[in-house]
């Protein structure tokens, strides 16, 4: 089901702290030899429930990363949050990543992995547990992770939709 409640973010007043996810040596060999490039994911978040990622691609490692973060803070999105963890369990898939993530109790932490880690961590999700199935690849775990994020939805989103106070929503 695509969700039509994406929340894109204007940058302006955020303090955003950026996490880097991973840094890929990429070659091209052309008939003069091989170029060396370079390659990195980041995510960028708020902690308060703004998060977005990028891709940098340059020819030295420093020029990548701050590339990839000004990629990140075009694409930031507002995830819905409940205190500290999600609202629901979610699984999602991007190419051959899946992920699986359900909210876990106040003080249980971040249970992810690498690339999941970070992108909870830059959401401001301090209670999940999660799973990462298939492919371990840091480019479309990051991206599953984000678009599972996407598809949640908290009590106010659900009683807006059927229409009806938000009371109703979890007694019947």
């Amino acid at each position: 089901m695509a969700n039509t409640n994406i929340k894109k973010v204007k940058t302006t007043d955020l303090e955003l702290k950026d996490k880097l996810v991973a840094v890929q040596r990429v070659t091209k060999v052309t008939k003069g030899g091989r170029h060396f490039s370079f390659a990195a994911i980041v995510v960028v978040g708020d902690e308060n429930g703004i998060v977005g990622y990028g891709l940098g691609k340059a020819g030295e490692v420093t020029s990548a990363i701050s590339k990839g973060i000004e990629d990140a803070k075009k694409n930031l999105v507002k995830v819905p949050l409940n205190k500290r963890t999600i609202p629901h369990e979610q699984e999602a898939k991007f190419g051959g990543a899946r992920v699986f993530m359900k909210p876990a109790a106040p003080g249980t932490g971040v249970k992810a992995g690498g690339a999941m880690r970070a992108v909870f961590e830059s959401a401001g999700i301090q209670d999940v547990l999660a799973k990462s199935k298939g492919s371990s690849n840091p480019h479309n775990l990051v991206k599953a992770t984000v678009h599972a994020l996407l598809e949640m939805r908290d009590a106010y989103m659900v009683a807006g939709v059927r229409g009806v106070p938000m009371n109703k929503v979890f007694n019947g």
